[in-house]
């Protein structure tokens, strides 16, 4: 009976101890079968951890796990089996503490021996079993979720168990450690378990890598993770493009940097790890990061997002815009031309990557005459060549895998699609990364700034086309003279006058509302851009400028040479936009940290966070341009109607009457919504002023453990634009009742 419990012990199931002894006529009595049912519970969870650490080290996907269920296996079950051999080598000696008189064995002296072992042989079970199911939630258990267990288990209570899990978080953290290593020292994901490192690389035509929290220990905090993916980025991206050499600083710094990690003690303290990470990205960036990507270069790419994206450069996005409106003009008038029997295939007349590429370039040729016409002859303008290489217009494909988690921007900007209203297509204006531009940028940064450029961009548009109405001169003024004599002082030419002067004023009036609610979006759209241009993007970049370069303040001016400077607006703007040396450095890490934290506070300060607004500035949007065309539309009408009233020239297909009253009904319609629009506008303004909370997203944040990091400044109140936005009470909900409008001194209803 002895040789089978130990054999059971030992991991070989017995009959002895598996059989049902619950019948009356058992030869065992209650108190064995009591001693003999704890030794089969152990016999049985010792077969369990056999079978389950045989399974996980060979099949689990983790090596982190797969560590720590051999160190179970070979460690502690093999210190368990090497007690049974000790309690069978002091029955075999016939020691006094296993062996009574008479050479009998007590069932309750060996049940004794292994007492200690039952909450242990437990617990192991319980790891192995959550390593083998994870979470509970139909995921896999990573190497994270281990490690955060056993560092969790040292803090029961129990000595024995907490002695067990210390080992295993050794084991873990050591396994984790060595991935690490391979990422930190090399830029090189490990060879064996890249599904669980934290590290993963996106798919696409370029190779890039995100950090997933998920997969990372509960000791390792964000900043540390971020310093972490920086680094690997930074030592991948000098080994894959061949910058080093046999003798790179990075080189000669890996044995330091190898000592440094030697130095952290298990279980590794958040602080500890921390510091080392921080350590060895410093080392890293004051060294070569410097001077593969000088301070000065960063600046200079992000001149060139304030100056193209955030529509610093007014002259390029007016070039733009021009240019996206003539293409649409010109592929009306093929549609115009094309018989009425082709015009089913009118689908196919959408414009294409092609003609968009050919957009931009000719924005690009614009810039160039301007640049020869001497606004920017001052110097050579570096910055217009570098954005002309750098600068893409192109047609997002939806079906494309490029960068499909690197476009989740850092803060959660609203859906609204902007970018349709350029062209009759999505467009998103673009930047290739240059290297070694890409250990600061990454492409969510720059789609954060397409986003912005689209938002911006289709105001700017609107308030433009709004704008060109005005140029429209038949429309505003027509008072018809009188003919020259003879024929002005006969009955006929008077009774013409006449008609066309009553004609004048009838399509005056029908188009006084349409004025009147043009004028009020044009205020509307120019006190918003001003707002968000001149208050938000500039106060926004004017703080993240001078945090960079270490200026607190402007650097004082003779009288005389502000008086010569006034004189001359390009020679300030050439001046405000030259890359500066700064006076301050800051290693590349805390650089991108910073800039994130800029694009974050800037799209919040834009309201691009806030769908309540954006989603009805787009409606708006959209309703300006119908109007747009409507009146546009109305006014080729009415030149029809004059050439065949006056000069009997008659379009025997059209019929311009009928189209005439559906467009002034359309114009009435659409004004409507325009006003509506503006006035939910104001509304959802009015909320968010008073939503206090959601305003300070952003600015709040104080970034604890680091001197001198970058905080964004508090710009652009909504109360601000508010108060210019109350003006003669046009679009007061409260009003609504009378319905009028003011246009001058003249009221009337729309």
């Amino acid at each position: 009976m002895l040789h089978e419990i130990l054999l059971s012990l030992s991991g070989h199931p017995s009959p002895l101890l598996t059989a049902d002894h619950s019948s009356p006529i058992s030869i065992l009595s209650p108190p064995e079968k009591a001693l003999l049912s704890s030794i089969a519970h152990l016999s049985d969870l010792h077969c369990k951890l056999l079978a389950h650490t045989t399974t996980i080290a060979t099949t689990h996907p983790s090596s982190i796990c797969q560590a720590v269920a051999t160190s179970i296996r070979s460690t502690h079950l093999a210190q368990f089996q090497r007690k049974v051999l000790e309690v069978e080598d002091g029955i075999l000696r016939k020691d006094a503490g296993t062996v009574g008189a008479y050479n009998i064995v007590p069932l309750t002296a060996i049940v004794g021996e292994f007492s200690g072992w039952t909450r242990r042989m437990e617990w192991f079970l319980e790891v192995v079993e959550f390593m083998m199911r994870g979470s509970g939630q139909a995921k896999r258990c990573t190497g994270a979720m281990a490690i955060d267990k056993l560092c969790d288990a040292m803090q029961t209570g129990y000595m024995d168990i907490e002695e067990a899990a210390l080992s295993l978080v050794r084991v873990a953290e050591t396994a984790w450690l060595k991935q690490i290593s391979s990422w930190v020292l090399y830029g090189r994901l490990p060879s064996f378990g890249k599904e669980d490192f934290f590290v993963q690389q996106i798919l696409g035509d370029v190779v890039e890598y995100e950090s997933i929290p998920e997969l990372l220990p509960a000791f390792v905090s964000t900043p540390t993770a971020n310093s972490l993916l920086f680094i690997g980025r930074s030592l991948n991206h000098i080994r894959v493009k061949g910058i080093s050499s046999a003798s790179s600083p990075e080189l000669d710094l890996l044995s330091s940097h190898l000592q440094q990690l030697s130095t952290l003690k298990f279980p590794i303290n958040t602080a500890n790890f921390s510091r080392v990470i921080a350590s060895i990205r410093l080392s890293l960036s004051q060294t070569t990061l410097q001077k593969l990507l000088p301070l000065s270069r960063v600046l200079e790419i992000l001149f060139l997002f304030r100056e193209f994206f955030l529509l610093g450069r007014g002259e390029f996005a007016l070039a733009l815009i021009t240019e996206a409106d003539e293409k649409i003009r010109s592929r009306w008038r093929r549609v115009d031309n094309i018989g009425f029997e082709k015009r089913d295939n009118i689908g196919n007349l959408v414009v294409k990557e092609g003609e968009v590429t050919a957009i931009l370039a000719r924005a690009w040729a614009a810039m160039g005459l301007l640049q020869v016409q001497g606004q920017h002859a001052e110097d050579d303008d570096d910055l217009l060549e570098l954005a002309r290489d750098l600068m893409q217009l192109t047609i997002p494909k939806s079906n494309s895998t490029t960068h499909s988690k690197a476009i989740a921007t850092p803060q959660a900007m609203a859906s609204t699609p902007f970018r349709n209203l350029l062209l009759s297509v999505p467009v998103s204006l673009m930047l290739h990364i240059p290297s070694p531009l890409d250990l600061f940028l990454t492409p969510a940064d720059v789609q954060t700034y397409s986003g912005i450029n689209a938002y911006l961009l289709s105001i700017h548009r609107a308030h433009l086309r709004l704008t060109d109405l005005w140029k429209i001169t038949a429309l505003r003024r027509d008072h018809p003279s009188p003919p020259g004599p003879p024929y002005g002082s006969s009955t006929i030419g008077r009774n013409k006058v006449r008609t066309q002067r009553s004609r004048a004023k009838e399509r005056s009036e029908a188009m006084r509302s349409v004025w009147a609610t043009s004028s009020a979006a044009v205020f509307f759209l120019g006190e918003t851009e001003a707002y968000l241009q001149g208050e938000v993007v500039q106060g926004t970049w004017s703080g993240f400028k001078n945090w960079i370069t270490g200026e607190t303040a402007s650097r004082p001016t003779s009288s005389k040479s502000n008086a010569e400077d006034e004189d001359d607006i390009w020679l300030q703007a050439g001046r405000e936009h030259t890359v500066k040396t700064p006076t301050h450095t800051h290693d590349p890490q805390s650089l991108a940290d910073a800039h994130r934290r800029y694009l974050s506070a800037l799209a919040s300060s834009l309201l691009l966070n806030t769908p309540s607004f954006t989603d009805p500035l787009y409606h708006l949007l959209q309703q300006v341009d119908h109007l747009v065309a409507l009146v546009y539309r109305v006014h080729s009408i009415w030149q029809s109607l004059d050439l065949e009233a006056d000069e009997g020239v008659v379009d025997a297909f059209s019929d311009f009457h009928k189209e005439e009253k559906d467009v002034k009904e359309q114009l009435v319609v659409i004004a409507s919504r325009v006003k509506g629009a503006i006035e939910e506008l104001v509304k959802c303004l009015r909320d968010i002023d008073q939503e206090k909370e959601g305003w300070d997203n952003g600015f709040a944040e104080l970034i604890l453990g680091e001197e001198g990091a970058y905080i964004p400044a508090k710009v652009g109140r909504v109360d601000r634009l508010l108060m210019k936005l109350d003006f003669g009470g046009w679009f007061d909900v409260g009003k609504r009742d009378g319905d009028m409008v003011r246009d001058g001194d003249s009221d009337y209803e729309l």
